[in-house]
């Protein structure tokens, strides 16, 4: 049995102070406020851990190579396509390693990861028909984070065109092929498999039912670019969630990610589907989409939760307190949510299949993360508004699974993750 006691924590019911939590195993055997010191002490505040629930972790060696000239969403693409053509199992294995490492200690413990990166370059399947899922999976498991790969369905380069030469790495040809491939993947203690419909560009339509019969949360791109809803208009007579809707994959194991350029009657829809949106505010800026509809998402009753998509910025605190500012950029009003809805959306790992994870109580995942609040950034704050001063560098600690990864911001298992980094990358785009 382990036993911490912490000066602040957040509990399911808000903020509490002298916290006792006991943990056997790898679940909260008890969590009780205002005891006496016991065991191994925590100042600041303790957290429950982050869920990313949105990641393309090769993306991440795109950061900050992406500025030259003016461009759009489509320009970026082309060059996130470029490094997806250099990349192989063992190349990914090890950026991802860092990358995952990253993570941990900006205070995530589990990530959803949208995976299409499937074959060799051509399409050719490598022997391991899932390698490359294989590689994100050791990956994951070493740098200490949970995993759920959202193997994602994507057979087409728009609608009704044929995939070009790097997309043909991301093509099973059929839904029926990429169900066959998925179902050889075997679930571990810290690995998880999901489904994803990539976009309603490059899964048509006829292909979207085989792909939400799978028993497993399911994620789709929804609505992140203005085109999408043309090119689906134009094509089907439908939104992308009208479309969604009409081959029946809308429900609560849904989670619509972006979700930015919705109408009233998408809104409905997924709210009365209770469905989740996953909101990617640091990467939406980045790459210029617009801001989403979140508060009215919520009140229509769609939950919402949240990832660092492209990974420009792996930093929870970020992406959460993004929820609410873009809110107040967009309405020219404040207050758009509360902290314990921020918080709520921060952690819920239930939207990437790990429903026993997110709260700081007996009987869940003992996932904690612990913030230093007398940090330049931090000190005079309320615990409580901690999301609105704190960095992924005022991590101290973080636990997952009972079991130490992160401890005073030294992650004990990846040795020097920067360094990592800074490698793979320079090698992935040191013949560009």
């Amino acid at each position: 049995m382990t036993t911490l006691w912490c000066e602040y924590a957040w509990l399911p019911d808000g903020v509490a102070s002298e916290v006792l939590i006991k943990i056997e195993g790898d679940r909260f055997d008890s969590v009780l406020p205002g005891q006496p010191r016991e065991g191994h002490v925590l100042t600041g505040l303790t957290v429950p851990g982050m869920a990313n629930g949105h990641s393309h972790a090769f993306h991440r060696a795109l950061r900050g190579r992406t500025h030259h000239e003016r461009g759009t969403f489509w320009t970026w693409r082309e060059r996130m396509y470029s490094l997806a053509a250099r990349l192989d199992p063992d190349a990914y294995y090890r950026l991802a390693r860092g990358v995952y490492a990253e993570m941990v200690l900006a205070g995530y413990t589990s990530v959803g990861e949208f995976h299409y990166l499937h074959h060799a370059p051509g399409g050719t399947p490598y022997a391991n028909p899932n390698a490359m899922g294989a590689a994100l999976e050791r990956a994951a498991a070493d740098a200490g984070i949970r995993l759920t790969l959202l193997d994602t369905c994507y057979l087409a380069g728009g609608i009704g065109v044929a995939p070009d030469e790097v997309q043909q790495r991301f093509s099973d040809g059929s839904a029926q092929r990429w169900a066959e491939r998925v179902s050889e993947l075997r679930e571990t203690d810290g690995f998880r498999v999901g489904a994803a419909i990539h976009s309603v560009r490059a899964v048509p339509a006829d292909q979207i039912s085989l792909v939400r019969k799978q028993d497993r949360p399911l994620h789709v791109h929804l609505s992140e670019q203005r085109a999408e809803n043309e090119q689906c208009l134009a094509a089907y007579g439908l939104t992308p969630t009208g479309l969604l809707a009409e081959h029946g994959a809308l429900g609560e194991r849904l989670t619509a990610v972006h979700a930015t350029h919705l109408t009233e009657s998408d809104i409905r829809q997924l709210g009365a589907a209770r469905a989740r949106a996953c909101f990617c505010p640091t990467t939406e800026r980045d790459l210029g989409d617009g801001i989403g509809p979140a508060r009215a998402l919520l009140d229509a009753g769609v939950g919402l939760c949240l990832g660092s998509d492209s990974n420009a910025v792996v930093d929870a605190f970020e992406e959460t307190r993004a929820l609410e500012l873009n809110e107040r950029l967009a309405s020219e009003s404040r207050g758009r949510f509360s902290v314990d809805e921020l918080m709520a959306a921060a952690t819920d790992h239930a939207a990437i299949g790990w429903d026993e994870v997110g709260a700081l109580a007996a009987g869940h995942g003992a996932d904690l993360v612990n913030i230093d609040l007398e940090s330049i950034r931090t000190v005079g704050t309320e615990p409580s508004g901690t999301v609105y001063a704190a960095s992924g560098a005022d991590v101290r600690d973080v636990l997952v699974a009972g079991r130490w990864v992160v401890r005073d911001r030294v992650h004990l298992a990846v040795e020097a993750p920067e360094s990592v980094l800074a490698k793979e990358i320079d090698a992935l785009w040191q013949h560009s």
